[in-house]
């Protein structure tokens, strides 16, 4: 079963990675109960073998199970299912639902400060991170760099409390991010949007970087809810297996 060819889902021409079509697979069998909650998936080696995909690339897609809260995965037993429906995405110690939250009563009045209160130094570092995100084309470097934006532009705020925040969850944006990047394709959106808020700060526009930076979690919102969305109705149409 040869899971690597281009799928849209009805989300338009963006080819999908093997990462998600082995994802959609797996995640479509637990929905409608071919593994059923209790049941052992099969070992990584029979999973490759069978749908004809690399040992990472699968390790991938169960990983994203787990924080779909489908699967739980047992040192030395394997993966099991837990449910049949998608659960609040769990990223490092938080839920994406109050990680969200979170950034949006943070990020979003940090972004105004940081537009009043930025210094040229600030400024030149925000361009120079963004510059080389939209370089960059490992998605390990740049969901590092994504991090780090989000730290700069709390630095930029000039309050100490905004950066240790963003400091204690650092963790779990990486993982929320590199989520979105490897199942919604999100990263040239972001560079868009990431460019947006620094223009804003250059102006020193605080309602324009309020704006930009709720934008961004409005997208990050968006993105996260069309991955979670229930996929069993369109499943087979979208997974050219039928199965």
């Amino acid at each position: 079963m040869n899971l690597s060819d281009s799928q849209t889902g009805g989300r338009g021409p963006r080819r999908v990675s093997a990462l998600e079509a082995v994802l959609a697979h797996l995640r479509d069998a637990i929905e409608r109960g071919a593994y059923a909650v209790g049941d052992k998936l099969p070992s990584e080696a029979e999973l490759c073998r069978t749908l004809e995909v690399s040992r990472p690339v699968l390790r991938e897609a169960l990983r994203a199970l787990q924080t779909m809260g489908l699967t739980v995965s047992r040192t030395g037993k394997g993966t099991f299912v837990v449910t049949n429906a998608v659960q609040d995405p769990t990223f490092g110690d938080y839920a994406a639902s109050d990680l969200l939250e979170v950034r949006r009563h943070i990020e979003i009045p940090v972004a105004g400060y940081a537009a009043l209160r930025r210094t040229p130094e600030n400024l030149d570092h925000l361009t120079h991170l963004l510059d080389r995100m939209e370089r960059e084309t490992d998605t390990t470097g740049w969901v590092a760099m994504d991090t780090l934006f989000h730290l700069a532009v709390a630095e930029a705020a000039q309050n100490p409390v905004f950066r240790r925040v963003i400091e204690e969850i650092r963790d779990a944006l990486a993982r929320q991010s590199a989520f979105l990047n490897e199942l919604g394709g999100r990263r040239e959106q972001s560079d868009r949007e990431h460019r947006a808020i620094v223009e804003a700060l250059a102006d020193g526009s605080e309602h324009d970087a309020v704006e930009a930076m709720r934008h961004h979690l409005d997208r990050v919102e968006t993105t996260l809810t069309d991955i979670m969305r229930p996929r069993r109705a369109g499943a087979a149409a979208t997974d050219g297996t039928g199965t």
